[in-house]
């Protein structure tokens, strides 16, 4: 068999990592394969057009305090749209009871405990940039929980605060490490306001599909869809790696980067295997472990958001869209639950159930959703911790294991989790190669 290299890199993955990592390669002169399992791009961005709307049933918020992500939204050109200001905020106080008020009603009410759980951020994480330097080491061990444990906040104040991180971390608290919240609020420079604004307020104008779409045409090498990959296999004595996909074909390059998060990476076999640290964190999994779902309901309800709990099916819905059609006014919106195997996103009688938690006159018309955990390549919503991880890991995750390169928004430094991410690690790992490959 022929050791000779088919290509200089091969990206496994075309998601926002592989993508730019494929673009940079390709433009510095280096020939690239990028091979999709998929049969589109954008990997865990996915704009779905039901309902009318651009449904993001992935990834979805953007902010220019993302730097990697405002780079690439001016060099292609996308715009941001502000999801609705909310009219009304509906919420659950002490013992699930239902509360309803407005805007800064809620922000009076979570501000104190916002801070409190973050306030040593500063000296836990003192860049945003290196997310393991500073006392976050000590306080790694620790849970979201953990913390909300420790504040004494009154009943009501902890029941809306909780809830509030429930959203952001796709899981319940006690699985989350305190270090997931603290990266992010280091990365607004310690301000909790500006990282609830960045992680869940503006959207990209014509969706995330078209973005990847138009960057996947800036990539000169070729993505081939509907390829999985099975296997990796290093020569080092050759200098280069073998690439097997599902339908037995064979292809070398002299470099490989997966772009598998750390929850899906398992479904490839390596060899030589990987190492420790993507053992050990694909073992254990990362946090993230809920749910995302549209809902259409009828009516032109008023702009809302609302807050259960972590122990219901749905912990957030608020309002994206309004619009009109053969059976009159409706309105969409997005919801967000810490366990996937606590609603069946098929029924629309479980969503109704779930939805009825927040409050009970909103009739449920149609879902739409893609269950990211179930899906073999993600197995993941968005990356949190789990307790411990990230300084455990982190910086282990990063390095190059031979020939065989890792880009993930697992593995980032200041965004992991978000899109941004995914583009720093595309970034830095095209580089490392480029500098690897390059003449001597």
């Amino acid at each position: 068999m022929s050791t000779t290299p088919d290509t200089d890199v091969i990206v496994i993955g075309a998601g926002f990592a592989g993508l730019v990592a494929a673009r940079e390669l390709g433009r510095a002169g280096f020939d690239v394969i990028v091979l999709e399992a998929r049969d589109r791009v954008g990997g865990r961005t996915w704009t779905d057009r039901r309902m009318g709307h651009d449904l993001e049933l992935g990834g979805t918020w953007v902010h220019w305090v993302q730097p990697h992500t405002w780079s690439e939204m001016t060099r292609y050109q996308r715009d941001i749209v502000r999801s609705p200001a909310v009219e009304e905020a509906f919420w659950l106080g002490a013992g699930d009871a239902p509360r309803r008020g407005t805007l800064d009603d809620f922000m009076a009410l979570i501000d104190a405990g916002q801070q409190q759980l973050v306030d040593d951020v500063r000296t836990a994480i003192p860049r945003g940039v290196d997310p393991t330097v500073g006392g976050i080491r000590q306080l790694d061990p620790l849970s979201i929980q953990d913390r909300f444990d420790a504040l004494g906040l009154d009943p009501d104040a902890r029941s809306a605060n909780e809830s509030v991180w429930v959203g952001h971390v796709n899981a319940r608290l006690d699985q989350v490490g305190l270090a997931s919240a603290m990266r992010w609020v280091a990365a607004t420079g310690g301000h909790w306001q500006l990282m609830h604004e960045a992680s869940a307020t503006y959207r990209v104008v014509g969706g995330m599909s078209e973005w990847t779409r138009l960057i996947a045409e800036d990539v000169p090498g070729e993505i081939r869809l509907g390829t999985t990959v099975v296997g990796v296999v290093q020569d080092s004595d050759a200098g280069s790696v073998a690439v097997t996909t599902g339908d037995g074909t064979t292809l070398r390059a002299r470099r490989v980067v997966t772009t598998l998060p750390i929850n899906a990476i398992g479904g490839i076999a390596f060899e030589p295997a990987l190492p420790p640290a993507w053992q050990r964190a694909a073992a254990e999994t990362v946090a993230s472990q809920g749910t995302k779902v549209w809902i259409k309901v009828r009516g032109a309800i008023p702009r809302f958001f609302a807050y259960a709990s972590q122990r219901h099916p749905l912990s957030v819905l608020k309002s994206e869209y309004f619009g009109t059609d053969a059976h009159g006014d409706y309105s969409i919106l997005v919801a967000f639950g810490p366990d996937h195997t606590q609603l069946d996103l098929t029924s629309i009688a479980d969503v109704q159930a779930a939805v009825d938690a927040f409050r009970g006159d909103l009739e449920v018309l149609e879902v739409a959703a893609h269950d990211w955990m179930k899906d073999p390549l993600s197995r993941n919503t968005w990356m949190t911790h789990r307790p411990g991880q990230l300084t455990r890991d982190l910086a282990e995750l990063r390095e190059p294991h031979g020939l065989v390169h890792f880009a993930t928004t697992d593995n980032a430094n200041l965004w992991g989790g978000f899109v941004d991410g995914a583009i720093e690690s595309g970034l830095r790992e095209a580089k490392r190669i480029a500098e690897e490959l390059a003449p001597r």
